[in-house]
């Protein structure tokens, strides 16, 4: 399957575009139960929780990426999302394929053993940035 891209909007009811930075990952949740838009999917950040909502009307949807309603059945309750643009009111991100969440998953939670005062491990300690958080 081709890389999907989605807008995210709503930024404006919530944080603005601060928390959002480039690589990022988010988490989109379907919300079936939502009374405005049954195909709604909210955008979520660690620790922040609700940041905006997959776009699903055609004046907010940048062209080239797909509203919520085209991409709710392609994914699961709970997928991820990873920023790749920043727009003065809305985000555009890459729905990532499961085999990448697990790719991610797996480069992230290998660390340097705890007992080991190499430098190579103070380094990379010090050095990484978790863009992941979920």
């Amino acid at each position: 399957m081709s890389t999907m891209f989605v807008t995210i909007t709503g930024l404006n009811h919530y944080y603005g575009a601060k928390p959002f930075e480039i690589g990022r990952v988010v988490r989109l949740v379907k919300e079936p139960d939502n009374d405005h838009d049954e195909d709604a999917i909210r955008v979520e950040l660690p620790f922040i929780d609700t940041v905006g909502y997959v776009a699903n009307s055609t004046s907010t949807v940048y062209r080239g990426t797909y509203s919520a309603g085209r991409i709710y059945d392609k994914i699961e309750d709970v997928a991820l999302a990873e920023v790749a643009f920043i727009t003065h009111s809305s985000v555009i991100a890459a729905v990532l394929e499961p085999e990448e969440v697990e790719k991610m998953k797996a480069e992230h939670c290998e660390t340097p053993a705890m007992n080991d005062e190499s430098d190579d491990v103070v380094k990379f300690q010090k050095n990484k940035k978790w863009k992941i958080g979920f």
